[in-house]
């Protein structure tokens, strides 16, 4: 596919937000109802799909909440919670919050980490020990009284793809976001135009972009049905539970393939 310029981009984007009804009648979806987990499937390493271990996932005060307060300790079990429609062009906008305490056993790493995986693999075709479906993740992080830690950032499990005409495969790329170290609410967006190009924003601001995402990496499970370097063009949407507590109050799509 050749690749679509940022001017080409911007103008896809205003045509599709035309299509949508303009400026104010945006007809955005909530993939989160505020009640339940109606539209949803779990799958956590190591379990059986919509085996929600330990009520990980669940809905309390109209917020959705990943908690670990059955675990007697958190042993890779690292789950995500899909929606069951996949998407192609949109942006997704996720509002969310750490809290309290890491789970006993997780990795230093995950403190304060979790995020979105989009373009992803369904639930359904992961395989019960595989911990991260093949996707693009925005991935969310908190800051320590010390130090940067910049949140919207983007790792790539079983992808690929290119920053500046560039082939990247590193498997987690900084964004230019600011250290976000309370418990404040953060607004996270996507902007997604398929297999062309990708922006990612905290609260307002652009702090990442890239282009043509690839199927490709180490870790692509054995048997997977798309081949290395097939352009990943749609997908699923699903939340993390990587061992750190957080919240979602707000999870809501534009649909641009209309």
């Amino acid at each position: 596919m050749r690749p679509i310029t940022l001017f080409t981009a911007l103008i896809l984007f205003a045509s599709c937000t035309t299509k949508n009804g303009g400026k104010g009648e945006e007809q955005w979806i909530q993939l989160f109802n505020g009640e339940n987990l109606d539209g949803w499937d779990v799958k956590i390493a190591g379990y059986d799909l919509n085996d929600n271990f330990g009520n990980t996932f669940r809905v309390e005060d109209g917020l959705l909440k990943v908690r670990y307060d059955a675990y007697d300790t958190f042993t890779d079990q690292f789950g995500h919670i899909y929606y069951k429609k996949k998407f192609s062009h949109y942006k997704l906008r996720v509002e969310y919050r750490f809290v309290g305490e890491q789970a006993p056993g997780g990795a230093g790493w995950a403190w304060k980490n979790s995020g979105v995986m989009y373009h992803a693999q369904s639930a359904a075709s992961v395989k019960k020990d595989q911990s991260f479906p093949v996707s693009l993740e925005g991935q969310f992080l908190g800051g320590d009284t010390e130090g940067e830690r910049p949140t919207m950032n983007l790792c790539t499990p079983g992808t690929h793809v290119h920053m500046d005409g560039q082939l990247v495969t590193q498997h987690c790329n900084t964004s230019a976001s600011e250290t976000i170290r309370d418990d404040a609410w953060v607004t996270a967006e996507f902007i997604v135009l398929g297999d062309s190009l990708i922006h990612h924003l905290a609260d307002g601001d652009t702090v990442l972009t890239f282009t043509r995402p690839v199927i490709d990496g180490g870790d692509v499970p054995e048997g997977f049905p798309l081949a290395g370097g097939t352009p990943l063009k749609e997908g699923y949407i699903s939340l993390q539970s990587e061992s750190h507590p957080i919240d979602f109050r707000k999870v809501e799509i534009l649909d641009l393939s209309r």
